[in-house]
C-alpha cells in the first residue's frame, strides 16, 4: 500500500541542507510514483518544487523552526495529513512532533560549537537528544557523523543508518555538454564582473569558527611570502566565498594581522552557476575544515576539475579519498605545504584532477534516494 510521507523543507534555502532537500526530492521523483509526498515549505520556496510529478505536492507553512512556538503549532499543522511517516531533514526535532519519523543528521557542530552557555544551550541539547532519541530511523551522512550520534546521544547502533550525500549535479555538467558551447565565454563574463585577472586559491562554505578560516587565511600568508617571485603565482590571492562574515570578527582580524589585505577578498553568497565559475577558475580550492559531517565543498571543486587541500580529520577522509592533499588543520605551516604542493607540483595536480573525478562519481543522489526509500518502508513498518 502507498505510503503518506511529509518532509519537512522548509531548509531549502540553506546552504548545505537546502542541497540535500532539493536533491533528495528530485531523486525521489525520478524513482518512486508509488508513495504519496506532501513537502511543507515556506511561501517564498514553493517555486524550488515545481515540475514534480503527480505524488508530490507543496503545503505551505510560514513559520521558521527557531521560534519556540514550533514546537507545538508544526506538530499539529502535520497532523493535517494523516501521514504514515515524517521526515526531519535536519537534528531540529519539535518537541512535540507526532510518530513515526526519521532526522537526518548532517553534522554536530550546532552543538559542539555553540558558543552560548546557560539555560538555552542545555534547552537545544534536550531538544537534540529527545529528538533523535524518539525517531524511528537516525540518518547520518557519514560514518563520522555516525559516530558522533552515537557517543553523544547515546543512541543505539541499531536506529542509526549512513547515507551519504552527494554533490549538486550541476556541478557535474561537464563543459562540452549540450548548451554548454560558450562556457568559457560565460565563465569569462562572470570573472569580469568581479574584476578577476589573477589565480587564487578559493574557500567556499559558511565562515563559523569549526570552518578554521582564519588559518587559511595565515597559511595563504605563509605561501604568499614564498610565492612573491614566483613568475606564475606572484600576484596569487585568496577568495572567500561564504556567509555570516561578520559574525566572525576573528577572519578579518587573521586578514589584518598577516598583513594580506590586499590579497584577500570576501564575497559574500552567490549564485550557484557563479560558483561553478569560481570552482572551475580556482588555482586550486582549500578546505582546512576543523569539523565536517560530510563536507560537500571539496566534491564540487573536484566535480569541476580544480585540485583539493582538504583537512585529515573528522568526515573528509572518507569524501575525498586519495584525491586530495591531506593537512593538519591545527597546524597553519602544514596547510600551507599543501596549499604549495598542490599548487606548484605539476604531476601532483595532475593526478589529483583525475582522481576528484573517480572520486565524485562514488556518490549519487539516485542511490541516496533509494536507499531513504528503504527507510521510509522500513520506518513506516
Amino acid at each position: 500500500m502507498a505510503l503518506r510521507i511529509v518532509i519537512d523543507a522548509r531548509h531549502v534555502r540553506d546552504f548545505g541542507i537546502g542541497t540535500y532537500i532539493r536533491n533528495l526530492v528530485r531523486a525521489l521523483a525520478k524513482i518512486d510514483q508509488e508513495n504519496r509526498y506532501f513537502l511543507a515549505a515556506f511561501t517564498a520556496d514553493v517555486s524550488y518544487f515545481n515540475n514534480l510529478p503527480p505524488n508530490f505536492s507543496t503545503s505551505v507553512y510560514d513559520r521558521p523552526d527557531t521560534q519556540e512556538r514550533d514546537n507545538l503549532s508544526f506538530p499539529l499543522f502535520l497532523r493535517n495529513f494523516s501521514a504514515d511517516l515524517f521526515h526531519i531533514p535536519l537534528d531540529r526535532v519539535p518537541l512535540w512532533m507526532p510518530r513515526p519519523y526519521v532526522v537526518t543528521v548532517h553534522d554536530m557542530s550546532r552543538l559542539f560549537y555553540n558558543r552560548r552557555g546557560g539555560i538555552r544551550n542545555q534547552l537545544s541539547l534536550y531538544r537534540a537528544r529527545r529528538g533523535l532519541q524518539r525517531a524511528e530511523v537516525v540518518i547520518a551522512v557519514s560514518q563520522a557523523t555516525q559516530r558522533d550520534v552515537r557517543n553523544f546521544f547515546g543512541i543505539p547502533s541499531s536506529r542509526i543508518r549512513q547515507i551519504y550525500n552527494a554533490p549538486d549535479p550541476r556541478f557535474l555538467v561537464p563543459p562540452s555538454a549540450p548548451g554548454e558551447a560558450h562556457n568559457g565565454e560565460t565563465r569569462q563574463r562572470i570573472l569580469d564582473r568581479y574584476q578577476i585577472h589573477y589565480p587564487f586559491v578559493l574557500y567556499a562554505g559558511s565562515i563559523r569558527p569549526q570552518k578554521n578560516v582564519p588559518r587559511l587565511v595565515e597559511a595563504f600568508a605563509v605561501l604568499r611570502g614564498e610565492l612573491e617571485n614566483h613568475p606564475q603565482y606572484k600576484n596569487l590571492r585568496l577568495i572567500i566565498i561564504g556567509d555570516e562574515i561578520s559574525q566572525n570578527p576573528a577572519v578579518r582580524l587573521a586578514v589584518i594581522r598577516s598583513r594580506v589585505e590586499q590579497t584577500v577578498r570576501f564575497l559574500g553568497f552567490v549564485p550557484i552557476e557563479t560558483l561553478r565559475t569560481f570552482y572551475q577558475s580556482a588555482s586550486l580550492f582549500a578546505f582546512p575544515s576543523l569539523y565536517e559531517g560530510f563536507g560537500l565543498p571539496p566534491l564540487e571543486a573536484m566535480a569541476c576539475g580544480t585540485p583539493v587541500v582538504a583537512s585529515n580529520v573528522s568526515s573528509l577522509p572518507e569524501v575525498v579519498g586519495e584525491a586530495a592533499v591531506g593537512v593538519n588543520p591545527d597546524n597553519v605551516f602544514d596547510i600551507a605545504r599543501g596549499l604549495r604542493e598542490a599548487l606548484l607540483d605539476e604531476d601532483l595536480r595532475a593526478r589529483l584532477i583525475a582522481r576528484g573525478f573517480n572520486q565524485v562519481k562514488r556518490f549519487s543522489w539516485e542511490q541516496t534516494a533509494a536507499e531513504v526509500l528503504s527507510i521510509y518502508k522500513e520506518a513506516a513498518r
